[in-house]
């Protein structure tokens, strides 16, 4: 791969054996998750009859939890000056949890197995996206982020592939989600989910430094003005985007099946790893903010999309959006975490972000499923208000990421 307008010539068998190791191992993990996770607000829902204020909060609760491990173990990989271990024992967590989702029949119980696979990830993410971060020259930075979610997201792809087609021999078309088939998926996603672990024992190492730092604190002066306001930005767009299990859920408010729900995921998933890469690409060139803000600002039509939406295709024509925006953002977001702070304060600034993300996870999630349903008495102001809501905050979030001026003057900054 070649990006012609500059001298360099980028190409992906170069990239070093970490940036693989770690793609390779979040490739096999989404599989398994992205299996369950994405017909579990369907089992809870279908099955279980579990309404949406509950599940905005088993879900808000989830990823709520992993928050301030997120923010610890960023934090202590720089302490102990090792991402790979840490990560190991994240990856571990999960795959561990996961066998339990076959045995679960109360919404207490997915809850309780959900949030130990939160905490897997909350162990792992900043490590290993620090990292990513240590294995690649600054230049290249993008397209090794922009490779990672492409591998993790085509992950995504084969694990709902393999989700639709046990659907599609247990239950043909059916519009709701059984429990024996549900049992099936949980069986068949944990091969990957142990697979992955192995993969990033054997494939990675640590990336060591030379230099010796202080131990870092976590707070706004360490880390500098300029991630502060980053994730007040971020942070604004964050509270508008609740979880995906409710455009889920919103889908088959409209009528989609369940197998049709998982085929739309996989076009939204294949569409988010073609566009990885080269969006990561771009961002060297272009800057990272431009991105970013193309990216939410597609997200808002999106959002709105969703809660104007009438028929089946408007659907499925979303969902393909929505993997643009996927591809635009998330790995351009985490490369620019890495060009505003210190090289020494990575894990920790990593752990920061991803834990701040995570913690408003649970009122984004919680305040979707009480705006769609209500709470006690009031029934809520139907399924558009979330969309409504998540577009008109990444609209204003775009706008604030647009007129801000970076103090810290690299090249990736956008």
């Amino acid at each position: 791969m070649k990006n012609k307008n500059t001298e360099q010539h980028v190409h992906l068998k170069d990239l070093p054996r970490n940036i693989w190791a770690v793609s390779l191992t979040s490739f096999f993990m989404d599989i398994s998750s992205e299996m369950v996770i994405n017909i579990l607000p369907l089992f809870l829902s279908n099955v279980l009859g579990v309404k949406t204020n509950i599940i905005g909060l088993i879900e808000g609760v989830a990823e709520a939890t992993a928050s301030l491990l997120k923010m610890i173990s960023g934090w202590l990989s720089d302490k102990l000056k090792t991402r790979k271990w840490l990560a190991v024992l994240g990856y571990g967590i999960s795959a561990l949890a996961k066998p339990f989702f076959y045995f679960a029949n109360t919404w207490g119980a997915i809850a309780a197995i959900r949030w130990a696979d939160r905490v897997g990830k909350g162990v792992r993410t900043a490590p290993r996206d620090a990292l990513v971060a240590d294995s690649i020259e600054e230049k290249q930075r993008g397209l090794a982020f922009g490779f990672h979610r492409a591998a993790d997201t085509l992950g995504a792809v084969v694990g709902l592939a393999v989700a639709a087609l046990v659907v599609w021999m247990t239950q043909q078309s059916s519009g709701l989600l059984t429990v024996d088939t549900f049992k099936i998926i949980v069986l068949l996603s944990l091969v990957p989910a142990f697979a992955a672990v192995l993969t990033l024992i054997v494939g990675t190492k640590e990336v060591k430094s030379s230099e010796k730092h202080a131990l870092p604190k976590i707070s706004a002066k360490t880390l500098g003005k300029d991630f502060l306001i980053f994730l007040l930005i971020v942070s604004l767009f964050d509270i508008g985007n609740s979880s995906d299990a409710f455009l889920t859920l919103r889908a088959q408010e409209r009528g989609v099946s369940v197998l049709g729900i998982l085929i739309m995921l996989i076009v939204f998933n294949l569409v988010y790893t073609l566009i990885s890469t080269p969006a990561g690409i771009l961002s060297d060139r272009v800057g990272r903010k431009k991105m970013i803000v193309g990216g939410w600002l597609l997200y808002a039509i999106v959002y709105l999309g969703f809660g104007l939406a009438q028929a089946v295709w408007h659907i499925y024509t979303l969902y393909i959006l929505y993997g643009i925006y996927y591809g635009l953002t998330v790995g351009t977001t985490k490369a620019m975490v890495a060009d505003i702070v210190p090289v020494e304060l990575r894990g920790t600034a990593y752990g920061t972000y991803n834990g701040i993300m995570g913690i408003l996870d649970f009122p984004a999630s919680l305040l979707a499923g009480i705006l769609w349903q209500g709470v006690g008495s009031w029934g809520g102001f139907g399924p558009s208000a979330p969309f409504l809501f998540g577009a008109s905050t990444a609209f204003f979030a775009a706008i604030l990421m647009a007129v801000w001026t970076p103090s810290t003057k690299k090249q990736n900054n956008g």
